[in-house]
């Protein structure tokens, strides 16, 4: 009789560990950047789900990197409506349904890292998040990065450089100040410029440092603009969760995940000072010309849009002006 005690009660330990796993509750975290390869943003994601594991509430995050879940475009709507659980995301990937996002990529709004986290605390970033609560996300994780511009035909400095190029901006803002600069605009999430690039739909895109880096866009362009002494371009890149799922966990999965987002949010602002040097350092790895923009430069791009994106934002999104307000009320 004891000969099959010991594995009849092996089994039934199994069976109940296998219960216990299988009553956690499964977060689907989708996002369009590769995994594995350092990009930062995947790097957030994943340090949170290790972050809910350890902290043993019943709660497992599974992460879907490089759009193996949803496609860029998809993740917002699929969050809003409970169909995806978590996403980091460029917010103005959002501006078609909420065109307040906008105001989270407009040229020269943020001036550099430490300028972003003052804004985080900010009223401008205040009345953001009152439009992604009532879209029908929340915030786990703020993130914002700095970016520039690339070219396979010239470099792009001064607005005259732009005019002529095929070109991909990120969100409304940027096309229609690249647009009164004389560019032809093409609008596409990051993961796609670099074979826009390759079959000749770009000659120039502007996006994220790290975007940079991990789509490997230096082996399309023959010249970077870094983002230097005078950033145009910073974008809000959050990590977000569907406020019908949070809504679903308990006090302490919710707790759990707050504190993984602290420390992701915590682990991006110690890794984004480098991002940008990582960057110009591996585009002149490669040959490619590597240049900055004047203040000249860039206080002429900033006379275009304030009279293209900044008027026709405050003009034409609701609570447009108090936005931009807010914004540049925090030195």
């Amino acid at each position: 009789m004891k000969r099959y005690l010991i594995p009849t009660a092996a089994a039934l330990g199994l069976a109940i560990a296998a219960s216990h796993a299988s009553a956690d509750t499964v977060l689907r975290a989708s996002h369009q950047f590769p995994g594995g390869q350092g990009d930062v943003r995947d790097e957030m994601v994943q340090l949170m789900a290790r972050e809910v594991a350890a902290a043993d509430v019943g709660l497992t995050i599974e992460v879907y990197p490089g759009q193996s879940l949803f496609k860029a475009r998809e993740q917002w709507g699929a969050l809003a409506r409970g169909r995806l659980d978590i996403t980091s995301l460029p917010l103005d990937y959002a501006s078609g349904r909420h065109p307040e996002f906008s105001a989270t990529l407009m040229p020269g709004l943020v001036r550099n890292q430490a300028h972003a986290q003052r804004l985080n605390d900010s009223e401008y970033m205040r009345l953001i998040k009152d439009v992604i609560l009532e879209g029908g996300g929340r915030v786990l994780a703020d993130a914002w990065l700095s970016g520039g511009f690339a070219s396979s035909e010239q470099c792009i400095t001064s607005p005259e450089s732009v005019s002529g190029q095929n070109i991909r901006a990120a969100g409304p803002a940027f096309e229609e100040m690249l647009e009164e600069a004389g560019a032809s605009i093409a609008s596409m999430p990051s993961s796609e410029i670099y074979t826009a690039m390759q079959t000749g739909v770009l000659e120039a895109a502007n996006t994220s440092s790290m975007s940079f880096i991990s789509f490997r866009l230096y082996e399309q362009v023959e010249c970077l603009t870094q983002p230097g002494d005078f950033a145009l371009w910073f974008m809000y890149e959050p990590i977000l969760i569907s406020e019908q799922v949070w809504q679903g966990l308990n006090e302490e999965q919710q707790t759990a995940l707050m504190e993984a987002g602290k420390s992701a949010q915590d682990f991006f602002a110690d890794a984004a000072a480098a991002i940008d040097q990582e960057m110009v350092d591996l585009y002149e790895e490669n040959g490619v010309e590597v240049v900055s923009m004047s203040e000249e430069d860039y206080n002429a791009w900033l006379d275009i849009a304030r009279e293209t994106s900044y008027k026709n934002f405050a003009e034409n999104v609701p609570n447009g002006q108090a936005i931009i307000d807010a914004a540049l009320a925090v030195e």
